[in-house]
């Protein structure tokens, strides 16, 4: 049976490609043009060392001076050893155009149809010609119709000819004007994809998701695939926006409590109206530290610069180094 591969490398490029049943992972690699530095080929040299981030694997040989007992229990490989026994995405710590790797790749669509969901967000429906490959919760590089300019937003779901994307919109916006004025299905939009090294691991904690605005697009698309795939541990997806008027996919949101088992919904408003009377203020206030200190979780953070940085200095700040911390920053346009 053949199994689907991702390298994912650290300029934030990712590559997929097919590998054969016992084929080796290097081997693969080279046959479909991707040329890893290697040397030694037996599992002795280290050269070829990457991480595997989700997916079975195996390895036949590894010197105990290629990979210590620390690295193999942290699921580092060496390509020119490893066999993969599950469709598997794997990160290596160097450029993308060490490997001779092809370059950006521009992918036509057609606008389906675009959704106001909440007073500040729409989601725009996109049609492939064929299905596109992409880690959940890595981002695409879109072209604006009618203009020079290209807008960056995340998966809103899984991979497929059929793509969604959360598109906040601004007073007076490229992007945003595109969408209220002279979006219609049947247009047609560029995109490069796919791009980024936020994305889900393998999954061997708890996770706790954490979304402000329409970083929720990205932690959308992991929990599809959570739902779709299945998911052994317990899920707590934190969700900060302004106001209950900014609030999107309510429903959406509602659903994975019956996909997944465990899943758990917090909402925070940071500037809510006077009769609100749920959770209000930051994010960090309303954190599960006891949670967060018992299982060691893993925490997948999408939103604003500020947001990030102030959950990372909470982390800190509690003494959370046990918490796996991934996360993306968005740099909101205001144009």
């Amino acid at each position: 049976m053949n199994h689907k591969v991702a390298f994912s490398f650290a300029d934030g490029k990712t590559l997929f490609f097919p590998i054969g049943a016992h084929e080796l992972l290097l081997d693969a690699a080279l046959r479909n043009g991707i040329k890893i530095p290697l040397d030694c080929r037996e599992g002795v040299c280290g050269t070829c060392q990457g991480r595997c981030e989700s997916g079975d694997y195996s390895q036949d040989y590894v010197d105990e001076e290629a990979l210590s007992s620390l690295d193999l229990q942290q699921r580092k490989m060496l390509s020119c050893q490893t066999r993969v026994t599950s469709d598997a995405a794997f990160y290596f710590n160097f450029d993308s155009s060490l490997c001779n790797a092809p370059g950006p790749v521009q992918i036509r669509s057609t606008v389906n149809q675009v959704q106001q969901v909440s007073s500040s967000t729409a989601i725009l429906y996109l049609q492939l010609d064929q299905s596109l490959d992409f880690l959940p919760g890595q981002y695409a590089r879109l072209s604006i119709p009618g203009t020079d300019s290209q807008r960056s937003y995340s998966f809103a779901n899984r991979p497929g000819n059929q793509l969604q994307f959360l598109i906040r919109l601004l007073p007076d916006g490229v992007m945003s004007n595109y969408i209220r004025e002279r979006c219609q299905g049947g247009d047609e939009l560029w995109l490069e994809a796919p791009l980024g090294a936020f994305y889900l691991r393998h999954v061997t904690k708890p996770l706790v998701l954490v979304a402000g605005g329409t970083g929720l697009s990205a932690l959308l698309g992991m929990l599809d695939e959570l739902a779709e795939r299945g998911c052994a541990q317990p899920v707590h997806l934190y969700y900060g926006v302004r106001g209950a008027a900014d609030l999107c996919e309510a429903a959406r949101i509602g659903a994975y409590a019956e996909k997944i088992p465990g899943f758990r919904y917090t909402e925070v408003f940071s500037d809510p109206t006077p009769d609100w009377s749920g959770k209000r203020g930051y994010l960090t206030e309303h954190f599960d530290v006891a949670e967060l200190r018992d299982s060691s979780a893993d925490m997948y953070v999408c939103g604003p610069p500020p947001m990030v940085e102030s959950i990372k200095n909470w982390l800190l700040d509690q003494g959370l180094d046990g918490v796996s911390l991934y996360y993306e920053k968005f740099t909101e346009s205001n144009i």
